[in-house]
């Protein structure tokens, strides 16, 4: 089935999506939510793809929810027969799919990133900006609180301090400042920024996909547990992640 909000590229097993709005500054609607979910999904089951990049078509990332399609939802005017806003698989289920993902996932920042735009990126492995980028967690203005489990992930990357400023002001920050604080990777001129993504993909793709899968879920539990615990699993997983390998190569 074709996609009408987004694009889809493959190139050396890497997989770039795009969010192609751009007259709107790839303002979140449901149906740009939903083929992203399907085209995620897809992604994940194919062995052939190594690593997967978002990115946005355009000047912008993702300026947020789409306040026009918002507004139909509200009033139940305009709606497609999918799922009403807030309802659909990418807020309520696809950040979870993303962390769990076997293969790496890269946000390629490449312009401004506010709202929804901010907190789709939140999941990925990996942010990396551009400079310039205006990035913010503009929901109190909304009069509405951060998804996308943002309210988890964002504490991890820049500590309770930094998120509680970023959230309670709702103030939008320059890509340089994110790098500086730990929100992205790193911050680098616009036209770099998907080209820096893919190199770093590539990185990645080099690597035993097997490994990288485990890696993932090794980091992820030791973050959320004692080190006695993360030094358990790495013993645990470090069994199994070679006996997966071992019956690859037997294949």
């Amino acid at each position: 089935m074709p996609y009408k909000n987004i694009l889809l590229d493959v190139e050396d097993g890497i997989a770039t999506i795009t969010l192609n709005r751009p007259e709107k500054l790839n303002a979140y609607t449901t149906e740009m939510g939903e083929e992203f979910t399907r085209a995620f999904r897809a992604l994940e089951r194919d062995p052939k793809i190594r690593a997967v990049i978002m990115t946005g078509a355009g000047r912008a990332f993702c300026a947020g929810a789409d306040l026009e399609h918002l507004a139909a939802h509200a009033k139940g005017e305009n709606v497609s027969k999918g799922p009403r806003l807030g309802e659909e698989d990418f807020l309520r289920q696809l950040p979870l799919e993303m962390r769990a993902a076997s293969k790496p996932v890269l946000a390629a920042i490449n312009g401004h990133a506010v709202g929804v735009g901010m907190t789709m990126a939140m999941p990925a492995d990996v942010r990396i900006a551009a400079d310039d980028a205006k990035l913010g967690f503009v929901f109190g203005r909304l009069g509405i609180l951060p998804g996308l489990g943002s309210t988890h992930l964002l504490p991890q990357l820049v500590g309770m301090a930094r998120a509680q400023e970023l959230v309670l002001t709702a103030k939008k920050i320059l890509g340089t400042e994110a790098a500086a604080i730990g929100l992205v990777n790193k911050a680098v001129p616009a036209d770099q920024v998907l080209p820096t993504t893919r190199a770093m993909a590539k990185e990645m793709a080099e690597i035993d996909p097997i490994v990288l899968a485990f890696a993932k879920q090794a980091l992820q539990f030791g973050a959320a547990h004692t080190m006695a615990q993360a030094m358990k699993n790495e013993q645990s997983e470090s069994a199994r992640l070679k006996a997966a390998r071992e019956n690859a190569k037997a294949r």
